[in-house]
């Protein structure tokens, strides 16, 4: 079977490599290109560098109202996964397109981009913005930068839908997440005469099991979401580096952590509870023997929750353009909650393929859900021409 015209755009899009630690532009400009070949304007929303960038584009009436369809370019690393074809050209077999950012979520921007000539054709009366970004696989970053712009725009959009993998069913809410790097710093020498240094690796194994711990107490008596498949807040150690060789005792460890909190959990109280435990308990024991040893604790990436009560408007649209009766909640995070929290939209998440496809080896979707997505995106045009 031929490739659709969402497809092929998707298999454009594809070919680009996008991982978070490149440039994004080739991507961008190909898109602008392809915007300005139909006669759309599109806005670049740069970061500090020039090197990656957000592009916003409106089809419709400029105007107050409307809806954001929204989604990230950068892609996750595919090194040291073991891939079956090029996972940067698009490979269809039984079904299934492979590539990488197939799923997560090049699927969905493909499809918007393939619905413009269907809404240009319309008559619409409320506006449908595009909002792709950059940066969201290392923290919802990028997209920072368009909705400080959009703030100062002369209209302001009323809903939106991120389209990150969803088998196209309406999610209503995720979970937020708090990243950190913590340095511990100690003083190093023989290991025979151990009790002169202060072991960083010590002192970072004692921070891993005070998350323990915390993780542990939230489990047990912590806030509930039973619509949650893991249903209180987590902490969790994912990352832990230090030392040279057995007989030097290490003055530097690193490791990473993280909470991924229930939207209204307190997680500034959390962060405090590890920085008190930290400087209030672990540092005068390590300052006693060395100084100049410490430990710093870094916010490396947050991004907020997103709680959208389940008879708002934009949930009802929704499930009328997925054809669905319910929804659900997610913990995996996305940039849903800055567009609430940092312009007041409406926002759901709902978009073709399965986040249990994204982020390994062989990453596809189905064209089925590419299918979907593209009568989706046909019923919303409906929705935006009928302005009732």
């Amino acid at each position: 079977m031929p490739l659709s015209p969402s497809e092929e755009i998707l298999a454009r899009l594809v070919s680009f490599d996008t991982t978070s630690r490149n440039t994004n532009l080739p991507l961008i400009d190909y898109i602008a290109d392809y915007l300005e070949g139909l006669g759309v304007k599109s806005r670049k929303v740069f970061d500090e560098t020039g090197e990656k960038a957000n592009l916003w584009a409106t089809i419709g009436p400029q105007k107050d109202g409307g809806i954001v369809l929204s989604g990230h370019t950068d892609v996750v690393p595919v090194d040291g996964q073991d891939w079956t074809s090029d996972p940067f050209e698009l490979t269809e077999r039984d079904g299934r397109l492979f590539g990488r950012g197939a799923c997560d979520m090049k699927g969905f921007v493909a499809a918007c981009l393939a619905a413009v000539p269907h809404f240009q054709k319309r008559n619409l009366a409320r506006p449908i913005h595009l909002a792709f970004s950059y940066d969201e696989e290392i923290g919802c970053i990028g997209v920072k930068g368009l909705l400080e712009w959009l703030k100062d725009a002369p209209y302001r959009p009323r809903y939106c839908i991120v389209g990150e993998p969803t088998l196209m069913g309406v999610v209503v809410g995720h979970k937020g997440k708090r990243s950190m790097q913590i340095t511990v710093t100690g003083r190093t020498c023989h290991s025979s005469l151990a009790p002169q240094g202060v072991n960083a690796v010590d002192y970072a194994a004692l921070l891993t099991v005070k998350m323990r711990e915390i993780g542990q107490r939230l489990a047990r008596n912590g806030s509930r979401d039973p619509e949650y498949d893991v249903i209180h807040t987590t902490a969790h150690t994912g990352v832990i580096s230090g030392g040279t060789a057995l007989n030097i005792v290490p003055d530097q460890c690193v490791m990473m952590c993280e909470f991924r909190a229930l939207p209204g959990e307190d997680v500034d109280a959390l962060v405090a509870e590890l920085h008190a435990y930290a400087h209030d308990v672990l540092e005068p024991e390590m300052k006693a023997i060395a100084p100049e040893a410490g430990i710093v604790i870094e916010l490396t990436s947050e991004i907020p929750g997103l709680e959208t009560a389940p008879d708002a408007e934009i949930v009802t649209l929704a499930k009328r353009l997925s054809e669905t009766n319910t929804h659900s909640k997610v913990a995996f995070g996305t940039e849903a909650g800055r567009f609430h929290d940092m312009l007041g939209l409406e926002t759901v998440v709902c978009g073709p393929g399965s986040i249990a496809m994204a982020h390994k080896a062989d990453e596809y979707i189905e064209r089925d859900q590419m299918a979907r997505c593209d009568r989706f995106l046909e019923r919303l045009a409906d929705w935006a021409e009928s302005g009732a």
